[in-house]
């Protein structure tokens, strides 16, 4: 006569066990198969934009070649043609050659439709812009944004450049800015013009770096912001942006003027910026520069300065080579899970182990009432 098999409750039996890993699995794979895609909703804005911005790119391009200005691959890998050089009169500071190259990435023109959406700016919106000849892709991409969401800049230029950028005496960002507005690729143009550099007045260039800007600002008609010291600088910027319904300022660079030296630039985010974060790194000392006085209006700040941070806040790839495909990535559009699906598949592999636990549990208390001493727990 066979002995009786030993007692095993239900959580402990093969085919419980395996019941629950084809439950596990099955609503794993529900769940993941669930992912739905989510466009953003400015995606033809962007897709347009990128569009836009390649083709002035090109057009650049074509324009320094028949200038006779050849290409440095190995600071411009992707061969753009507008990466500038490492010295120059005209040169203002060190740059950072990785950050002028993911300026250089058309995407990036989506990426500032991005931030012009996320401060909440509409069709018709009008916006201060203040820029600097140091990156020039950046220069660019806000500018075909703006022209791509029908929002209106008024644009004041600083045209010193720190290395790699906008830094040729003969194609500074003005002369683009001009290429591209006789394109038809941005709307507008500056209002007026700074030298840059230290004080705005260019204090580190050599005296010829700054009679070539003069000229260069000269050449392209537009007046130029020469005061007495960078307080009076920043006071004839705010009289040039006039007193107009601004809905934000853009800054792009580390322009003296545009920021002041009454805070600590390293702890400005990227990104859209407010009055409060502002507040919380101004010191009582140095001078306000232009970004602060438009925040104490409470005008919000979209801040375009290190470009890393700010390419991993928006899901970019920083320094790409080659350049990544236009409609490509997070900024367009991104995969999530379906919540309830989700919920629901891990709710049913929950009860399941739950439910045998429990029944185990049921047949334990039974079979330890029974008092069976011949039973093996």
């Amino acid at each position: 006569m066979k002995p009786d098999k030993p007692f095993k409750p239900v959580i402990q039996k093969t085919t419980t066990l395996v019941l629950l890993a084809v439950i596990s699995i099955t609503a794993y794979a529900f769940a993941y198969f669930s992912r739905k895609e989510f466009v953003s909703n400015t995606y033809e804005t962007k897709i347009n934009a990128a569009i836009k911005m390649r083709e002035s790119m090109n057009m650049l391009k074509d324009f320094r070649m028949e200038k006779g200005v050849f290409i440095d691959q190995e600071n411009d890998p992707n061969e753009t043609g507008l990466v500038g050089s490492q010295f120059s009169l005209i040169t203002t500071d060190e740059g950072d050659v990785d950050a002028k190259l993911t300026t250089l990435d058309p995407n990036f023109a989506a990426a500032m439709v991005e931030l012009l959406d996320r401060a909440n700016l509409n069709s018709g919106d009008t916006i201060a812009v203040m820029v600097t000849g140091s990156m020039p892709g950046a220069n660019m991409a806000m500018l075909i944004a703006c022209n791509a969401m029908n929002i209106h800049p008024f644009i004041i230029s600083s045209i010193g450049a720190s290395q790699w950028g906008a830094n040729d005496p003969n194609m500074t960002w003005l002369d683009m800015e001009t290429i591209l507005f006789n394109s038809g690729y941005i709307s507008t143009r500056s209002i007026a013009a700074s030298i840059g550099g230290r004080n705005d007045q260019g204090r580190l260039l050599s005296p010829r770096g700054r009679e070539l800007i003069r000229e260069n600002i000269n050449k392209n008609k537009l007046p130029l912001i020469s005061g007495e010291g960078l307080e009076n600088n920043i006071d004839q910027r705010m009289k040039y942006f006039g007193n107009n319904n601004y809905k934000a300022v853009v800054n792009i660079g580390g322009g003296v003027a545009s920021l002041g030296t009454s805070f600590n630039l390293r702890l400005l985010q990227p990104g859209i910026v407010y009055r409060k974060d502002i507040e919380q790194i101004t010191r009582g000392d140095g001078i306000n520069g232009a970004v602060v006085r438009f925040s104490k209006k409470d005008i919000p700040l979209i801040h375009i300065l290190n470009i890393q941070k700010l390419t991993d806040d928006l899901g970019m790839i920083y320094a790409p080579i080659p350049l990544p495909d236009i409609g490509v990535g997070p900024l367009y559009a991104i995969e999530k899970f379906d919540l309830k699906i989700t919920i629901l598949s891990l709710l049913i592999v929950l009860l399941s182990v739950v439910f045998a636990g429990w029944k185990s549990k049921q047949q334990i208390k039974e079979i330890m009432t029974n008092h069976d001493p011949e039973s093996i727990i």
